[in-house]
C-alpha cells in the first residue's frame, strides 16, 4: 500500500477557485472541483470550493479549499511554505517567475552558498513558496 504528502491550502474570502486556476496557469495539470452544493449544500456557500485537486505533470499534487467563514479559520504565518525543488532550471524558473505575478518576492532566485539556485515567494493568496533548483552535482 502507498501513501503521499502534498500540500493543502485553505483559502479564504471565496478565493478558492480563483487560487487553485492561477496554479493550474502556473504548474499545468487536470484539475478537479468539488463544491459545497455539489455534496448538497445551499446557500451563500453552495458554489464555494470544497475541495480541489490539481495533479501536475511533474508530478505534484496539490489541494486548494475555501475557507468558509464558522467552518475553517485561516491564520496567516511563516511556519510553513510549499517547496518546489529539482534540476529542471527552465521548468523551476518558470514556476517561480509564474507564482511571483501579483506577488512579493521576498528572496531572489539566485545562486546560493550552498551551490544551489534558490528564491522565496509570498503568492497573491498570501502562500510561501520556496524553489530550489540543484546545483551541478547536486541533485535535491
Amino acid at each position: 500500500m502507498t501513501s503521499r504528502l502534498n500540500p493543502y491550502i485553505n483559502v479564504p474570502d471565496g478565493r478558492a477557485r480563483e487560487a487553485v486556476e492561477f496554479y493550474r496557469s502556473v504548474l499545468g495539470g487536470e484539475l478537479s472541483i468539488m463544491t459545497f452544493g455539489d455534496m448538497g449544500m445551499e446557500g451563500d456557500t453552495a458554489n464555494l470550493v470544497m475541495h480541489s485537486q490539481l495533479e501536475t505533470p511533474a508530478g505534484y499534487t496539490l489541494m486548494v479549499a475555501d475557507a468558509p467563514e464558522g467552518m475553517v479559520e485561516v491564520t496567516y504565518g511563516n511556519n510553513i511554505s510549499v517547496s518546489l525543488s529539482g534540476d529542471d532550471t527552465e521548468a523551476l524558473t518558470g514556476y517561480f517567475n509564474g507564482l511571483a505575478e501579483g506577488g512579493k518576492i521576498a528572496m531572489p532566485l539566485e545562486l546560493q552558498g550552498w551551490g544551489d539556485v534558490f528564491g522565496q515567494i509570498v503568492d497573491k493568496f498570501g502562500i510561501s513558496w520556496l524553489v530550489n533548483i540543484a546545483g551541478e552535482g547536486n541533485q535535491g
